[in-house]
C-alpha cells in the first residue's frame, strides 16, 4: 500500500463471504490508521452492514456497495432479494450524503436509478462517487453513465487467485452464472 501511494494508486479491499468479514474489516483498520489509499467493499445484503458503513464513514473510508454474491445463511444476511435492494438503497444513500468517493457497485439498473434520482434530487456533483461494473458486463450501460456525466469504474478480478475467485464466486450462487451470461450478451 505504501509503494502503490508513492505512484498515486488506490488499493481496494474486496470482500468474501460473511466468515471473513471482521477479518477483513481488522486488516482494512489497520492499513488505513497507517495510509489512506485503501477501501473496502461493503454487502450490502449482510445485516451488520449499515453499522460497518457508519464506522467507515466516519474514518472517512472509501467504501465500494456491492449487494453480495455468496450464499449466506438468513441468520447474517437478507434471504429475499426485495430486501436486500432495500437496504442497498439505504446504504448507497448513506455512502452518498455522508461518505468519502463511495463506489457504487452494481449492474442493477434500479439501482442505478435510485442513485441517480437520490443524487439529483439533493445536488450531489457527480464528481463525488462513481459506478462501479464488472469487466464484460453490460457495457452498453456503462457507456451510457459515461456519456451522461457519472463516472464509470471497471472491476477486473486479478492475480493468481483471479479463474478460481471466479468460478467460485458463480458456483456460490448459481443465480449468478444467469446473471454474467445475460449481461455479457448486452
Amino acid at each position: 500500500i505504501t509503494q502503490a501511494a508513492q505512484f498515486g494508486n488506490f488499493i481496494r479491499i474486496d470482500m468474501e463471504g460473511s466468515g471473513y468479514t471482521q477479518v477483513t474489516l481488522d486488516i482494512f483498520n489497520e492499513l488505513f490508521a497507517r495510509q489512506q489509499n485503501v477501501g473496502v467493499v461493503i454487502q450490502a445484503y449482510l445485516y451488520r452492514s449499515e453499522e460497518d458503513i457508519r464506522a467507515l464513514n466516519k474514518l472517512g473510508a472509501r467504501v465500494r456497495l456491492c449487494k453480495g454474491a455468496y450464499n449466506e445463511p438468513a441468520s447474517v444476511a437478507f434471504p429475499d432479494k426485495a430486501d436486500t435492494d432495500k437496504n442497498y438503497v439505504k446504504l448507497m444513500q448513506m455512502l452518498l450524503s455522508e461518505g468519502n468517493y463511495p463506489g457504487i457497485a452494481t449492474h442493477d439498473e434500479k439501482m442505478i436509478e435510485a442513485t441517480r434520482n437520490y443524487a439529483s434530487q439533493r445536488s450531489i456533483p457527480l464528481d463525488r462517487f462513481e459506478f462501479q461494473m464488472l469487466y464484460g458486463i453490460r457495457r452498453d450501460l456503462q457507456e451510457q453513465l459515461v456519456r451522461e456525466g457519472y463516472r464509470m469504474r471497471v472491476y477486473v478480478p486479478y492475480g493468481e487467485e483471479w479463474y478460481p475467485y471466479m468460478v467460485r464466486r458463480l458456483a456460490e450462487r448459481p443465480a449468478n452464472i444467469l446473471f454474467v451470461l445475460k449481461g455479457a450478451l448486452r
